[in-house]
C-alpha cells in the first residue's frame, strides 16, 4: 500500500470553507478504483490545522488520483485558504499487511 499524508494549516477565517472543499475533494477519492481509504483528520486543539489520511493500493494509483477533476479542483479551490503551504509525506504501509 501506497500512504499519503497532508498536514495542512488554513487560515482561520476559512476552515469553513476549506471543510467544503475538502469533503468533495474526499468523497471524490472514495470512489476512484485505487483508492483503499480517505480520512479528513481535524486538530482538537487548533480548529484550523488538518491532517489528511489517503491510502492508495499503489504509487500509481496516488498519480492518477492527482489528475482527477476533483482533486485539481480541491487544490486550485483552497490554494488561497493555506495558513502556510500544506507538507505531505508518503510512506509505504508495513501493518496491517494485506489490507482488505
Amino acid at each position: 500500500m501506497y500512504v499519503v499524508c497532508v498536514k495542512i494549516s488554513v487560515l482561520p477565517d476559512r476552515v469553513q470553507e476549506f471543510m467544503e472543499a475538502t469533503l468533495d475533494n474526499a468523497r471524490g477519492t472514495r470512489e476512484e478504483p485505487g483508492n483503499v481509504r480517505f480520512d479528513v483528520l481535524r486538530a482538537v486543539d487548533d480548529p484550523a490545522r488538518f491532517f489528511l489520511y489517503e491510502v492508495y493500493k499503489d504509487e500509481g494509483d496516488f498519480k492518477a488520483h492527482q489528475q482527477t477533476e476533483h482533486y485539481l479542483r480541491w487544490k486550485e479551490r483552497v490554494a488561497p485558504m493555506m495558513a502556510q503551504p500544506r507538507v505531505g509525506e508518503k510512506y509505504g504501509a508495513l501493518f496491517p499487511e494485506p489490507w482488505t
